[in-house]
């Protein structure tokens, strides 16, 4: 490691990672240990949590970062190819855009979900061996709350997986599997069925709620989720480019869109 900074400078820093002309550290320890021994998923977890996560932890948050890593033609991974069909030579321009339209339609609620649960998880004092009852009056507090304010619950309803997403039953059998059901992903559950009793309508946990919820449950800081889910997105969005180098698509989207407007715009 290099040397401990002195008194005067010792706000100059990171532990981050730091290097010297022969070393490169990540997380307090030499790259070249950690290359081959340790995944980009089980790095990510140490950078942000402060330790290596456990298998059950790594197996969770690893299942997290696939169930985002793409969801077909969205805006996110047509933002990267419009973008790369203006400008082919700045690929990470291409694949900036892309993550920078993670919001609060696509791939925003799992961190939107993370903060939420958590802060209402303090708030209700809720742990994971609770009781039942316990989940159940915080949740439906939490909907009568945001009823009565007019907003949304975080992490509930899909656009095209209405009955119930695939991805939200995997996750809560992993955590099952794991014995790390906590306390996130129960609200969360709570909430679903305090919801469907509050409006008589079911939305279903979404992959992204569920996925933040799980986040959360193992470790990470709840206010980081979003920015940590990037991660997977970047994957899907280079994908994507890979594909609009082979098979473009961005191009034709934009010339036809534009013969539609002009025909439009000339009546």
């Amino acid at each position: 490691m290099p040397d401990e900074p002195s008194p005067d400078d010792s706000w100059l820093g990171s532990a981050i990672g730091a290097t010297d002309p022969d070393h490169i550290w990540i997380a307090g320890r030499d790259v070249t240990d950690l290359m081959g021994s340790m995944t980009l998923t089980e790095l990510a977890f140490l950078l942000l949590v402060g330790r290596e996560p456990t298998s059950g932890e790594r197996r969770i948050t690893d299942a997290v970062l696939v169930s985002l890593a793409d969801h077909g033609v969205t805006p996110s991974s047509l933002s990267t190819r419009l973008t790369y069909t203006g400008a082919p030579e700045a690929v990470q321009g291409a694949i900036a855009a892309g993550l920078l339209g993670a919001g609060s339609v696509f791939l925003g609620p799992a961190g939107d979900t993370a903060v939420y649960v958590a802060d209402a998880v303090e708030r209700f004092e809720l742990r994971s061996d609770g009781d039942d009852s316990a989940f159940a009056d915080a949740a439906a507090q939490l909907v009568a709350e945001r009823r009565a304010a007019g907003g949304r619950m975080p992490g509930l309803g899909h656009p095209v997986h209405r009955a119930g997403d695939p991805r939200t039953a995997r996750l809560y059998a992993i955590a099952q599997e794991e014995d790390l059901l906590g306390p996130h992903l129960r609200l969360l559950r709570a909430i679903e069925h305090a919801h469907e009793e509050a409006i008589g309508k079911f939305l279903p946990v979404n992959g992204a709620g569920a996925g933040g919820a799980a986040l959360a449950d193992v470790g990470l800081p709840p206010e980081l989720v979003r920015g940590f889910v990037l991660i997977a997105r970047t994957a899907g969005l280079v994908a994507h480019l890979a594909e609009e180098m082979r098979e473009p698509m961005a191009r034709r989207l934009w010339t036809e869109t534009e013969e539609r407007a002009s025909r439009h715009y000339r009546g």
